[in-house]
């Protein structure tokens, strides 16, 4: 038996030994291959991807591991082999286990190849082999998808032969080894498999189909185009060219840059949990039983179904019965459509709706761990809230906001309990949106931290800790992302091709189709926070203003930038013109010629470097314990694209020196204050440095 080490890097210098030993053995009839610790192989070091990266590890040579080790050596063996997979077989472990010519699992059984969310392929043979086992159209589904497969799934695809007990995996394995070389079960070479492949003009149009998807859904990457590329030469010209394309388009890929990027993204949304003086002071996180949760409106409710869809008993607070019946309707509208969508089962469905409980006053929170304040931003309306909560809650309990933009010791000002006081900033939809902003002041403990990232994590949310300023890291990074665009329109630069090219780039949606659907009031109350706390960097525009005027909110009223139809698709309104030049004679702006043709990479650039100009302000002020926090916010708070590693991580592949002069060319152009370069990024230029030590391209 050869048990797979944790690390697939072992494993390329050792399975090859194991099986030239279990092979030349006369004691040795045939192979079960097993895992560590309750788990297969969660696939390759990711860590040693950077190594290479960087020239510090050597990759083995072409076709070492995919042809050498895998096909000629254990698939090609005389003794044949069988995989007992228990917990996860990602990536080169389940190619590991698709060699066998068998394959055994328990019922807690994942199998996965999730190569393309890093942006590579699988490299040890799995283009090849997973639509060999599981057919073409679901291997492609679960390449270009990155998602997993569960054991009963696998069972019915091909891809797993049997599902045994945990207890009897390494028995039946044996068994149904040895009954291989008694030819009482097939001995079966994945890799020259046929019965599930399509004929050859049923292949072609299953691949162009992959293709035309893979391009609708991710325009801007290549690696998802090129795995296809590579299962097509497989099926074309044979497995064998498949194997050597492949370990070829691996190589390449490793070092592009969008490679890099997902790289960084994956370790950066790992590491946002760890922060020094805090997780490392050996807190355990306290059990929080009961969580209250004050205003049931998008956000509170939002709220309120992340916790309860987590198991925790929920008291949702309203000031009259119709807000609260409107914020429990809410909750099961969300809940439901779990339901429909086939994700939560009916019984499951009143299971969680149980948790929640509506209230009216503080009657019930005498006993709550938690309590989270989201309501409208009004400053004097939370202190007020905070200063009930006080009376009402046990010491013990954590008090939070969801505020977006208000400074957490004004909102605490009238109590005394400010240890306790911290910012839990979700993003809308609450419980859709990955990202949880925690917001620290200078009081509060490290125990309400420590507190608050294991809720975080209990309701799979990516939990960055931030600092306590006006618009936290998220909201004040991406402050001048709206009014850069603003700027730009005021002079001449047209509204619809600034979202073009910035959804062109990569976002979700651009800076004034965001404005339409987050609401004007939305959008003039946090702005207003930015031109009161930073009126020496803020670009004063009036154009929103002047059309809520007219009745225009956005996309609730049908009106905002755009225009809406019955169905809430956007279209573009010519009568924008006349709320522009309104906009632009009362400001006294004239519109400069040169900003009229501007190309995407200059919207790009004078829309985003403003940004990383402010993101380097927050990192610098500490708001951020690391810059890949700001990476990572960026990306699950914004939508920034990960494929571009994040605000801080994209601007370093520009460098310091270029983001500086360009800004201050601008500055010394148009609005002085809002592209003036922060004395962060001077000095880095100044030094040639990048803006952040340790990244690397």
């Amino acid at each position: 038996m050869i048990s797979l080490p944790l690390s697939l890097l072992t494993v390329l210098s050792s399975l090859e030994d194991n099986y030239r030993e279990a092979l030349h053995r006369d004691d040795v009839k045939a192979i079960v291959v097993t895992g560590e610790k309750g788990k297969f192989s969660g696939g390759f070091d990711i860590t040693a991807f950077g190594g290479v990266q960087g020239g510090k590890v050597r990759a083995p040579k072409p076709g070492y591991v995919s042809v050498e080790v895998l096909t000629d050596t254990v698939e090609a063996a005389k003794k044949p082999s069988v995989a007992a997979i228990d917990g996860m077989a990602y990536g080169g472990g389940l190619e590991v286990a698709m060699v066998c010519h068998a394959r055994i699992s328990t019922a807690n059984a994942q199998l996965g190849l999730p190569e393309l969310s890093l942006g590579i392929i699988p490299g040890f043979g799995g283009t090849q082999r997973l639509p060999r086992l599981a057919g073409l159209s679901k291997a492609l589904e679960m390449m270009l998808t990155s998602k997993p497969v569960r054991s009963e799934e696998a069972l019915s695809l091909g891809l797993v032969d049997a599902i045994v007990p945990a207890d009897e995996l390494l028995s039946t394995a044996c068994r149904w080894a040895l009954e291989i070389l008694e030819r009482r079960k097939p001995w079966v070479s994945s890799l020259y498999k046929t019965d599930k492949l399509e004929p050859l003009g049923e292949a072609k149009e299953i691949l162009n189909f992959a293709r035309a998807q893979a391009r609708k859904r991710a325009p801007n990457l290549k690696h998802p185009l090129v795995c296809i590329d590579v299962v097509e030469e497989g099926i074309v010209s044979g497995p064998r060219a498949g194997l050597w394309k492949e370990d070829t388009e691996f190589q390449g890929l490793l070092h592009s840059d969008t490679c890099k990027s997902l790289l960084h993204i994956f370790f950066a949304q790992r590491g946002t949990t760890k922060i020094p003086g805090i997780t490392d002071l050996g807190l355990t996180p306290r059990r929080i039983k009961k969580v209250a949760i004050l205003g049931g409106g998008l956000m509170g409710s939002g709220i309120a179904t992340a916790l309860v869809l987590s198991n925790y008993p929920v008291i949702l607070k309203e000031v009259n019965e119709k807000f609260l019946e409107s914020g429990i309707r809410r909750v099961r509208a969300n809940l439901q459509s779990s339901v429909k969508k086939g994700k939560m089962t009916q019984e499951k469905f009143e299971k969680t709706l149980s948790l929640l409980k509506g209230a009216l006053d503080y009657e019930g929170f005498r006993d709550v761990d938690v309590v989270i304040e989201a309501v409208i931003e009004n400053v004097s309306l939370k202190q007020q809230i905070f200063a009930d909560l006080e009376r009402y809650c046990p010491p013990h309990c954590i008090l939070a906001s969801n505020t977006s933009t208000i400074d957490l010791n004004l909102i605490g000002e009238k109590t005394k309990s400010h240890d306790r006081i911290i910012g839990a900033h979700f993003f809308s939809p609450a419980h859709v949106m990955p990202l949880l902003e925690i917001v620290r002041t200078q009081r509060t403990s490290p125990q309400v931290i420590v507190d608050l990232l294991d809720v975080g994590k209990k309701i799979k949310k990516t939990p960055v800790v931030v600092g306590n300023c006006t618009g936290f890291a998220v909201n004040r990074m991406f402050f001048p992302y709206t009014q850069a665009a603003l700027l730009l329109v005021e002079r001449g630069t047209n509204v619809y091709q600034i979202d073009k090219a910035i959804t062109k780039f990569g976002m979700p949606m651009g800076p004034f189709r965001l404005c339409d659907l987050v609401g004007f009031g939305v959008a003039v109350a946090t702005g207003s926070q930015f031109v009161e706390n930073f009126p020496e960097r803020t670009y004063k525009s009036l154009l929103i203003l002047l059309m809520q005027e007219d009745k225009r909110a956005g996309e609730t009223t049908r009106k905002g930038f755009y225009v809406y139809d019955d169905r809430r698709k956007a279209n573009p309104d010519p009568e924008l013109t006349k709320y522009i030049e309104k906009a632009r004679n009362i400001s006294g702006v004239t519109i400069d010629p040169k900003l009229t043709k501007l190309s995407d990479k200059d919207i790009l650039e004078m829309v985003f470097f403003p940004v990383v100009n402010e993101a380097c302000r927050v990192y610098a002020e500490g708001i951020a314990v690391k810059a890949s926090d700001l990476d990572i916010a960026s990306v699950m708070g914004m939508g920034f694209p990960p494929y571009r590693g994040g605000i801080m991580f994209w601007a370093d592949s520009f460098g310091s020196k270029y983001i500086c002069s360009r800004l201050d060319e601008w500055s010394k152009m148009y609005d002085g204050g809002f592209f003036k370069p922060c004395s962060y990024l001077v000095e880095r230029a100044a030094k040639g440095a990048p803006l952040v030590s340790g990244f690397s391209f």
